[in-house]
């Protein structure tokens, strides 16, 4: 039976008044005389909802969610019961897996924090559509930096070089009515190691989430992280230029690492600790070398070096934006209060920014570097 004519004999046999609610036995008994061609995670959620209702009655519109894969909260308290009475084995003990499915189950454990979630997310993964957004970000930054190393002849250090800076993708404080700057200067980086810092970052934890959350979750989060990174670039430090994906990258980072604190003791990836500690360790030399740079250039330059407040303010969007759609796994974000919250302080900040461009830089009588 498929899921048309399953809902079609939900709504005509049981729910014949429109009242929009089915009462657990009836809903228990068809499920149990009729067979379902569902993933046996989804199974398995169903019949934890349908027992999890203290009313005798399940919504109707819950229940065509959750089989239609929406996201709803109605999962959530699926999950909650699923926790107490679904008795299934854990996906570490599944055998004979391809070599796919066991990267999905690494995922699994990498990205979510409970295992009725994971072995939801294991049994609903489909190949269609892939985690392409982080791949051609990452892409397109290697061409970019191959191009301008050759161009150039010179793979480190690239900001001191004049042409480097002329470049139209770089944000200058000169050039900030050109609005596509405070998007494509994400292309550009000061060199190899800060290019390979963030591409390495980008593959390593920006595909496994965008796997587990999907790609319009995980570039609304990677591109809120660069906007603001320029636009507090242009409010903080107001002569300096800005290049590097760090404050996409930022954003995904704190936000996993966020989440993985607030679910510790839920988190199944091996050495969470040291790679914890890893992870900040490596993120906490990137700032430094990015505040070295800037304040104290190795060689001469023509002008201010990029700023590192991008990376900081990076780190506040994953905190708080990135954190908020990680643990809403499956739910959706416009039923949450605290979604329109960080979406209204967000947009808040994006008009007060673009004022800050518009009026600020006269009226404070800044003294900006000469255009490159």
């Amino acid at each position: 039976m498929d899921r048309s004519s399953l809902f079609q004999l939900i709504q005509e046999q049981l729910d014949p008044d429109n009242t929009g609610f089915i009462t657990v036995e009836n809903f228990t008994s068809l499920v149990e005389h009729h067979e379902l061609q569902l993933d046996p995670s989804k199974l398995d959620m169903l019949f934890a909802l349908v027992q999890s209702n203290e009313d005798g009655q399940v919504c109707y519109q819950e229940l065509i969610e959750l089989m239609s894969s929406k996201r709803s909260s109605s999962f959530r308290r699926a999950i909650a019961n699923g926790r107490r009475t679904l008795q299934r084995e854990i996906l570490l003990d599944e055998t004979g897996l391809g070599v796919y499915k066991r990267f999905v189950r690494y995922v699994a454990y990498e990205i979510l924090p409970c295992e009725t979630d994971r072995r939801w997310y294991f049994h609903q993964n489909r190949l269609c559509p892939p985690p392409v957004f982080m791949a051609i970000i990452t892409i397109v930054q290697i061409i970019v930096f191959m191009c301008y190393g050759i161009m150039l002849n010179k793979w480190v250090l690239q900001t001191y070089q004049p042409d480097f800076m002329k470049s139209p993708l770089v944000y200058h404080p000169r050039h900030r009515h050109q609005v596509w700057r405070f998007f494509s200067y994400m292309f550009m980086h000061v060199g190899l190691e800060q290019l390979g810092f963030n591409a390495l970052l980008q593959l390593m934890i920006g595909v496994p989430l965008e796997m587990v959350h999907g790609i319009l979750r995980i570039s609304l989060l990677y591109m809120a992280g660069v906007v603001a990174g320029s636009l507090t670039v242009s409010i903080t430090d107001m002569r300096a230029p800005v290049v590097g994906g760090s404050g996409g990258v930022y954003a995904l980072c704190s936000a996993h690492l966020a989440n993985v604190v607030m679910n510790w003791a839920g988190m199944r990836c091996p050495y969470k600790l040291l790679r914890m500690i890893l992870a900040l360790v490596c993120m906490s030399s990137e700032v430094g070398r990015a505040v070295w740079l800037r304040f104290s250039p190795p060689l001469p330059s023509s002008g201010p070096q990029p700023s590192f407040m991008a990376h900081l303010s990076g780190a506040v969007v994953g905190i708080s934006m990135g954190l908020l759609i990680l643990r809403s796994y499956e739910e959706s974000l416009q039923k949450q209060c605290s979604w329109w919250v960080i979406v209204f302080s967000f947009i808040t900040f994006l008009l007060f920014a673009i004022f800050w461009n518009i009026f600020a830089y006269e009226l404070l009588g800044v003294q900006l570097p000469p255009a490159p």
